[in-house]
This record gives C-alpha cells, structure tokens and sequence, in this order.
C-alpha cells in the first residue's frame, strides 16, 4: 500500500510540475451520468465529471467508466482526438479512483453502448489511495462501515439504500405537509432527560455552568406546542440513548413523531396505516414487500392483539396484579430474571421482548398492532374510559421489529404529576435524580395546567421502517455513519 501511495504521490507532483492542478476547481457539469444515458441524442456535446472505475487500454486510445451516485457511462479516450500530450498525460498520471471532468459528443459502440468520445478532460481529484478490488467489492463489514465513503463508492447497492432513504423522508414530509401538518424543530439539548424510558447522554455548559443531556425523545416539547395551539406538529428528529448497540439498535437514531390535536389513538392507527401503505406505493409501486424471505402485506387494515390477552394467556398476569407480582410470576414460566430488585424498565423490555411477534407463521405476514396496554407502563397515556388499569395506546410491529409508538396523550395535569412521581419511585432514586420518562418535569405539568387539548401521539423509527423497506438485517446497513467500537 504504501508503494501505491507514493507511485501516486510522484503522479501528482509530476502534475504540478506540468502546470496541472491535481486538485481542480469549478467544474460547470451539465448534467448527471444516468440523466445523459437515459436521454441519449447521438452527436449531443456533453458536459459531465465522475470516479474513474476502470480503465481498458488498447494502444492509442482507452475505454473507461465513470461513475457518479446515479450511475456510470463509458468514455473513450483517443490519441488522435485528445492529442499526443493531452493523451500523454492521461496514460502517464490518470488513475483508477481519480475524478475527472470530461467534455465531448456521444456515441454509440459496434456493441451499441453509450459511450462520450472524449474531446478534453480535467484533472478535479487525484486519489492518492487505490479503491478496494473491483471485481469483489468491499467486503469486511468493519471497513464498509467505518470508511462508508469507500463502501458507497464500491457497492451500488449501498448507495441506493441511501438515496431510497432520502426520498423516503422526503415523502413522510410530504405526506404530513398535504395534510395540514407543521414541521417543527424542538431542543436536542434537554435540561432534564424526558419524553421516553431511556438512559441519556449527558454533557456540560460552561457559560450556564449547568449540566444538559442529549434528547431521548422530543415528545414532551412537541406537546407543549399543542398547548400553545399548534394543533397538528410532527417533527422528524435525531434522538440519543446512552444504551447497547445491536443489530436494531443504534445510540443516535432518527425518529419521526407527529401529534393530532382533538384526535386519539385509533386515529394514529389509521394515520400510520396510511402513511406506510402510501410509502410503499409511492416509492415501491406496491403494498407487498419481502423481508428475511417473508412477504409482508403492508394493505390496511392491519391486524391488532391484545397485550391484556396475550399476557393473560402466556404468563397469568392481569392488570389487577400489582407490578411486584409480575416477577414471580414470568419466573414460574421460566423466564431468567437475574435480581429480586427488578426495575419497570427491566420488566418492560423482558415483556416486549417475550411478546415481540417473530412473523413465523401465515398471521405474521401482516402488520400487527398490540393495544391495551397496562396503565403502568404508560405514564404519558390517557386511560380506557371504562378500564382506568389499561391504557390508550399500541406499539406497531413490522417482521417482528417494533417500527412505531403511539397513544392518547393524558392531558390531565394532576394525573401526570402523580404518573412520573409513581414511576420515580418505582426506580428507587429521589425526585429529580431518575432518568428518562421517570424525570418529573416541572414545566411540562405546568404547561398541561394551562389546558393541552385531547389529542393523539405518533412515534414511528424511521432507521426501522428502511431496514423493513430495503431489506437490510441490520440497522447500520440504513445508518451512513452508526457507532462503531473504537479502533485500538
């Protein structure tokens, strides 16, 4: 490698003894390399730059590909046309990785390809480094993701990952946009952690002398804009949790929450059907997807069960239990409990991952919400008019992933100030040390005093939904840059 290097190091030099500058400036290109293939006009001058992925040699003249992020096209360089010192120079001093601008007409081969015959070129980059193998592509997973600059240019597939993902969002946008919704931006810096049960990132001030954390989530901000009137907001945000890494996790991920004034949760339901089948259609063309080998039908309606039900069957626990009670009895079905101070945190995540649906049968090719929540699991969650023990609220799985959050908002400011001391205490730490959704946050009870509307609350992953949309079994696959461990 280091041979490599300064064999190309030399190259560069020898450029700017020439007068060239290796590492050029403005290049006007007209246009990108699929736009120009697509709408081919034989004799049209071209205007275009791209990577040099290859270079096939044939005396005095040489086919090469250039490749942008939408695609590649065959350029020919010829002695008689470029000129002797012209085409000196780029046998002499071009390599496979550099970017070059390039002008002339198009063509077509005897083989039919489009092909610019290149009249003039322009050193933009020399790449001192060579590009991973051609023929086999980035392989070794630590290098595609730590250098994902090397992984984009060496696999089009990562690259259309991410293209897919931008017009992904791009469409969420819009689909709350046409809808009447406000886009708004709230604090990634939060004086207390919030909005979500999570173990925060924390930082320093210096001017205020004070410590922030990192956002868990934006919901309790967001709700305060419906106080303040703003009644239909949804924000499309990055969010921290100082928590593991695996293959669905990442400690900075992107979410997309969206709150409905005078709505509820069965309205989120039917927004988020909506808003996934509209995904698929607008960017896929259909409503059917395949992922780990499933299909997965994403037409409405989509299929709901009971968490009551489903914890009444598989472990005896009712919401008459007290959370104490809950232990003993997972333990009896034989689920690994390390401690006897078991936390609600720690009960939740053992219970959603128990009742995670694995999608192994016919009834998993289906969406599937699970409602009826224990109230006690949702301190920000209006109660069932009928059944105060269950609340308002589901959590959307998609090929056994959770992809989405959502309740009726409680907007009683006496019953939230209760809800986040009972889950305070039920962490055992002293008020104003608990973290995440157990943090008594003085000015959002207060905000609730001056009346929030009725409304209902959506939260959807967004790294989630294109890991089920691309196909990708890991969510640094949808990640350009996901935290790695730190190289020694």
């Amino acid at each position: 490698m280091d041979d490599i290097f300064n064999i190309r190091l030399n190259k560069k030099q020898a450029l700017e003894k020439m007068g060239i500058e290796p590492y050029g400036r403005k290049f006007g290109k007209t246009d990108a390399l699929k736009a120009i293939t697509d709408a081919y006009q034989e004799g049209k001058a071209i205007k275009t730059a791209g990577r040099l992925i290859n270079i096939r040699g044939h005396g005095g003249s040489a086919f090469c590909d250039i490749k942008d992020y939408t695609g590649k096209l065959q350029v020919y360089f010829r002695k008689d046309v470029l000129g002797e010192a012209s085409y000196k120079i780029f046998k002499e001093q071009i390599d496979i990785g550099d970017i070059i601008g390039v002008e002339g007409e198009l063509l077509k081969t005897q083989r039919g390809e489009i092909t610019l015959n290149v009249k003039s070129f322009t050193v933009l980059s020399k790449a001192l480094r060579s590009l991973p193998e051609k023929w086999h592509g980035l392989k070794d997973i630590e290098t595609r993701y730590r250098q994902r600059y090397l992984d984009l240019i060496a696999n089009d597939k990562v690259t259309e990952i991410f293209v897919f993902r931008s017009k992904l969002i791009n469409r969420i946008r819009s689909f709350f946009d046409e809808r009447g919704y406000l886009e708004v931006e709230t604090p990634m810096l939060h004086p207390i952690p919030g909005g979500a049960a999570g173990r925060p990132f924390k930082t320093h001030h210096n001017v205020y002398d004070t410590d922030l954390f990192m956002r868990i989530a934006p919901e309790l901000y967001l709700k305060r804009l419906l106080v303040g009137g703003l009644d239909k907001v949804y924000e499309i945000n990055k969010s921290f949790r100082n928590e593991g890494i695996s293959p669905r996790h990442n400690p900075e991920f992107t979410m997309m929450e969206a709150y409905t004034a005078y709505a509820d949760c069965n309205d989120m339901i039917e927004l988020t059907e909506n808003l996934v089948a509209h995904l698929a259609k607008s960017l896929l063309g259909k409503t059917e997807i395949i992922y780990n080998g499933k299909t997965i039908d994403l037409t409405p309606p989509w299929r709901r069960i009971s968490f009551v039900d489903v914890m009444k069957e598989n472990f005896g626990i009712t919401e008459k239990d007290d959370i104490s009670v809950w232990a003993n009895k997972l333990k009896a079905k034989g689920i690994e409990i390390e401690s006897k101070d078991l936390s609600r945190t720690k009960l939740i995540n053992i219970i959603a991952d128990i009742l995670e649906p694995k999608e192994d049968d016919a009834s998993g090719a289906k969406p599937t919400f699970v409602v009826d929540y224990f109230t006690e699991l949702c301190p920000l969650a209006k109660t069932k008019r009928d059944n105060p023990a269950i609340s308002e609220r589901f959590e959307l799985y998609i090929a056994g992933m959770e992809v989405a959050n959502a309740y009726s908002e409680l907007n009683d400011p006496v019953q939230q100030k209760e809800r986040f001391k009972q889950q305070i205490e039920a962490e055992g730490l002293p008020l104003g040390e608990a973290e995440g959704i157990g943090t008594l946050d003085e000015d959002y009870v207060t905000a609730l005093e001056y009346g929030m509307p009725p409304a209902g609350g959506l939260g959807i992953g967004i790294d989630r939904l294109i890991m089920i949309f691309t196909g990708a079994d890991t969510i640094r696959e949808v990640i350009l840059f996901p935290q790695l461990k730190p190289e020694k």
